[in-house]
């Protein structure tokens, strides 16, 4: 179409032309499902370790139960006694658990560490208390000999004797006396955890460590008067903490908290004489 000098161009696609702006697009709405992401660090913190300290999950189920897609069965009944898992528990404890305990041990006129320790027992403090135990009789005992050799100028040897009879005298006390009494306790209808005995008698040992190491000085009614009070100490602890269990036990309590006495002073009189005496 012609007007005048001027000339009419309909819309088109011109070769070399830009073209011209179209509509804009319509708004394309994206839409996200829920995610099924965990929070983290996890609001249902549990056990002792919480909060971003917390392990990964995969190695705090290390040994609590078998991998995942694992052909590995549950253990059950007896079975579970000899696996790691069943012993987790009784080593679930802090530092500060455990020193508490131990100043428990050494005021035993208190009588409140079975109550302490009802729901909660542990074994990891009574196997270090035991293992301390060994690792001081046989190093301060060999000390003690040796500077007595060598004060009186004689030839000294190494007792190896020292170490294994430690090792059977500590480890074989606090296994083998809390499962008798826990067979006795039994028979008199007055049962105790067999996991609380160990725990009881594992701290009453502790008191023995500061006496070992008081040995060293070189006088013997000195040695006599600390292995009284240790033994005396570690008697009085047992007794006053199983004393109101053992009631239940009818009229033979009485006779059996003092066999529970007497039997720790026996074990205080016989380190006195072993380890606490020097011979040259």
């Amino acid at each position: 179409m012609m007007s005048g000098n001027y000339t009419s161009i309909d819309n088109q696609n011109v070769t070399g032309s830009v073209p011209s702006v179209g509509d804009p697009p319509p708004h394309v709405v994206v839409k996200f499902n829920d995610s099924n992401l965990q929070t983290f660090p996890p609001a249902g913190a549990q056990g002792k370790i919480a909060g971003a300290s917390r392990p990964p999950r995969d190695a705090d189920d290390t040994f609590g139960k078998p991998a995942s897609g694992s052909d590995e069965p549950q253990q059950s009944g007896w079975f579970r006694t000899f696996t790691i898992a069943a012993y987790r528990p009784y080593f679930d404890v802090d530092t500060s658990d455990v020193l508490e305990r131990i100043t428990d041990s050494l005021f035993p006129f208190r009588g409140s560490f079975s109550e302490k320790t009802a729901n909660n027992p542990d074994l990891y403090g009574p196997f270090w208390i035991c293992t301390t135990l060994i690792f001081v009789a046989a190093s301060i005992g060999t000390f003690v000999t040796y500077l007595a050799h060598k004060l009186q100028k004689k030839e000294w040897d190494y007792d190896i004797n020292l170490m294994t009879w430690s090792a059977g005298l500590f480890y074989g006390y606090v296994t083998v006396v809390p499962l008798a009494l826990y067979i006795v306790l039994k028979y008199f209808s007055a049962p105790s955890g067999f996991v609380q005995l160990l725990c009881l008698y594992g701290y009453s040992l502790f008191i023995f460590i500061p006496a070992l190491c008081l040995s060293v000085i070189p006088q013997e009614i000195f040695r006599w008067v600390i292995t009284g009070i240790a033994g005396l100490m570690s008697a009085t602890f047992l007794a006053l903490n199983l004393r109101n269990h053992i009631k239940s036990a009818g009229e033979s309590w009485f006779l059996i908290v003092a066999g529970i006495f007497l039997l720790q002073l026996a074990l205080a009189l016989v380190l006195k004489l072993y380890l606490f005496t020097i011979t040259v």
